[in-house]
């Protein structure tokens, strides 16, 4: 019987108030998020994570202390897994599902050991970004293949780089975006904010693909809704979660909250970028940036769910999996070959 392994990445999260630093030190000493060189990044990674982890620890502290991340994700492993078994069962397939996180446990390493010892025929790569950063995706592919060579792996590995527009992420994001609207509908005409993690600007001019593909999934999400609604729909794009001195990606979604507020506006926020309910969303847009509504005067506000372990979306990943399996390069983005721009020159598939 043959068996592929699966491993799906995403950034991780402190599983306690005493993880909130080193989740920090791990995040920012991680030369695709700081590029300084080697000594004077762990000393600003000591530095910024020092300063950042009372804050951080307020944040998750509305969350029991920790971040739901880690097991969000094992349930999208959990339904992922299931979904291979029924579809490959009849072809004398055995699949296992594995998470690897970026910057808390489990981490690369640790889960390369697991699937080790799982011995795998094949393993596919599946970071749970659906569009394309070399902060997220990048990094974490790049990690597990310093951890896979770490011990010695030795199998066949094809990734996904990004599924921007990928039929099942979109159908479940769109299904759910459809809903809030409805219930938003008693408010009068609502504008939707796509809210996304933000970007230093530069790492967008340095060819990075990720606000290109952002803003693909928007399109592709109103072109979903169909009808008269897409049509008619007041929707923009907008960026969340800056920190630091640099000049980030905009519109923010903050400052289009206030902007709805003077307009009287009522709003529907959904979260594109992330496929999981951790600290930028129950914290961030459902505390903070409700606060921030009501105090701005936004009649209503409305947050869309992320697209978790619906079924479209799953069943999404698990297409996204066969065809990475039987494409022929090592990393394939949802429609086999480069999606990019000519502009982007650090697009995922450069890799391949």
């Amino acid at each position: 019987m043959q068996k592929i392994a699966v491993v799906l990445f995403n950034l991780g999260g402190p599983d306690g108030p005493d993880a909130v630093r080193p989740f920090l030190f791990n995040l920012f000493n991680d030369p695709a998020i700081i590029g300084a060189p080697g000594p004077l990044r762990w000393l600003l990674a000591q530095l910024v994570s020092r300063h950042r982890a009372p804050r951080a620890r307020e944040i998750y502290g509305h969350l029991g202390g920790g971040s739901p991340l880690l097991a969000n994700t094992a349930a999208q492993a959990e339904a992922l897994e299931a979904v291979l078994r029924d579809r490959w069962s009849a072809a004398g397939r055995d699949v296992r599902v594995f998470v690897a996180m970026r910057y808390w446990h489990p981490r690369s390493r640790e889960t390369a050991d697991s699937v080790k010892a799982y011995g795998p025929d094949g393993v596919i790569a599946l970071p749970l970004y659906p569009q394309f950063s070399t902060t997220t995706s990048g990094s974490s592919l790049d990690d597990w293949a310093r951890a896979a060579a770490a011990v010695s792996l030795g199998v066949p590995t094809k990734a996904v780089c990004c599924y921007p527009e990928a039929p099942g992420f979109i159908g479940q994001a769109a299904a759910n975006l459809r809903a809030a609207l409805d219930d938003a509908a008693a408010g009068g005409r609502p504008r939707v904010l796509f809210s996304a993690h933000g970007l230093p600007k530069k790492t967008v001019a340095s060819g990075d693909p990720y606000q290109w593909q952002v803003e693909r999934t928007a399109a592709a999400i109103v072109e979903a809704l169909g009808g008269a609604r897409a049509g008619d729909l007041d929707w923009l794009v907008c960026y969340q979660s800056r920190v630091g001195p640099l000049e980030w990606l905009g519109p923010y979604t903050d400052a289009e909250i206030e902007h709805a507020g003077r307009e009287g506006v009522p709003l529907v926020v959904a979260p594109i970028a992330f496929v999981s309910e951790h600290s930028e969303t129950l914290v961030e847009l459902d505390i903070e940036y409700r606060r921030l509504a009501e105090q701005a005067g936004v009649p209503l506000y409305v947050r869309v769910p992320t697209v978790g372990t619906g079924q479209l979306f799953i069943e999404g990943l698990a297409d996204l999996v066969e065809h990475a399996r039987s494409y022929s390069g090592p990393i394939c983005s949802a429609v086999g070959g480069r999606i990019c721009p000519p502009g982007a020159r650090r697009c995922g598939q450069e890799a391949g």
